[in-house]
């Protein structure tokens, strides 16, 4: 022990935590995956406690007592108040020299550019977007739900689909096959038996979000009142994206636009198509592609930036989470 590493990096989400340890060119020393980071529900020590635990086994795989900097991508980091506590909180720890904290987003858009530039849009239990310019401005939304002016994220389309499921059943709504296909993923017959069902909670209120899946099965079955619903969420993805590009000057430059996230990671079709036609009217030399490199990775390339680390460095750290 005694050695110091470059970056520990740390990708935090409400389900689960990476971390890695990054030694100064690039090579990967140790990770260790760890529980979900929840500070709302269960308070900022004990959660960064679930931290504490992934990196010391990190840690130690690795050999390290210490890093350079410490780049912390973390979910409820949602306010620049937030990652200032949170920054303090992980400093306390002793985990680094220097720490930074991102909300968990910017892991994602970092993970897919090969520079700090571009837009991303994640659309998993909720729904948020950040941007990042190369001369260190950035773009961000507090996504904090209804409140912060959001629409769309897994669990609110699972509340839409109900909503209108619930209406087409008892005629305040127009008809749609969500009032059959809903409750039939629970085994049961009727809208009312499935609202019967959530309301005295014999069906968990955790399971709402399996509802998601089967609304845009509904919709890519020709169901009007779904399709709407995902085109509806198209309009927010590509709404986002273009005010982010909009405040960081690149709505007139060939831009990433980045969409992560299990909602948009899904491959969705209708939803997809529609993301891509609406940004060629909204932003038309944006560039849409989905993520698919590990968020920690992004994480890890947020630390070499900071400490000015050469471009072969983070080359050499991309080509370890290369598939």
């Amino acid at each position: 022990m005694g050695l110091t590493a470059s970056v520990l990096a740390v990708d935090a989400g409400n389900s689960k935590t990476d971390v890695a340890v990054v030694a100064a060119d690039g090579s990967v020393l140790a990770t260790a995956r760890g529980g979900g980071f929840r500070p709302p529900a269960v308070g900022v020590a004990a959660a960064v406690d679930v931290l504490a635990e992934a990196v010391g086994r990190a840690y130690a795989a690795a050999g390290v007592d210490g890093v350079r900097q410490v780049s912390a991508c973390l979910a409820n980091a949602d306010l620049p108040v937030e990652e200032e506590q949170l920054a303090a909180a992980l400093h306390a720890r002793a985990w680094g020299t220097s720490v930074d904290v991102r909300n968990d987003t910017f892991a994602i858009l970092r993970a897919g550019v090969a520079e700090p530039r571009g837009v991303a849009v994640v659309c998993g239990a909720g729904i948020n977007c950040v941007g990042m310019h190369p001369d260190g401005r950035t773009a961000r939304f507090p996504a904090l739900g209804r409140i912060s002016g959001d629409w769309g994220g897994g669990w609110h389309l699972a509340e839409e689909a109900l909503w209108h499921a619930a209406r087409a059943e008892d005629g305040r709504g127009v008809p749609t096959a969500l009032a059959r296909t809903l409750p039939a993923h629970f085994g049961l017959d009727s809208m009312y038996a499935l609202i019967e069902a959530l309301h005295l909670e014999r069906v968990p209120q955790h399971r709402r979000h399996e509802l998601t899946p089967v609304l845009f099965a509904t919709a890519a079955g020709g169901d009007a009142v779904a399709r709407s619903v995902v085109v509806r969420l198209a309009e927010e993805i590509v709404s986002m994206a273009a005010v982010a590009l909009t405040r960081l000057g690149l709505l007139e430059e060939e831009t990433p636009v980045l969409l992560g996230g299990g909602v948009l990671a899904a491959g969705h079709a209708l939803l997809d198509d529609a993301v891509r036609d609406l940004l060629a009217v909204r932003a038309p030399k944006a560039v849409a592609r989905v993520v698919t490199a590990p968020p920690v990775l992004g994480a890890a390339l947020l630390g070499l930036d900071r400490v000015g680390a050469p471009a072969g460095v983070r080359e050499r750290l991309r080509a370890h989470y290369a598939p």
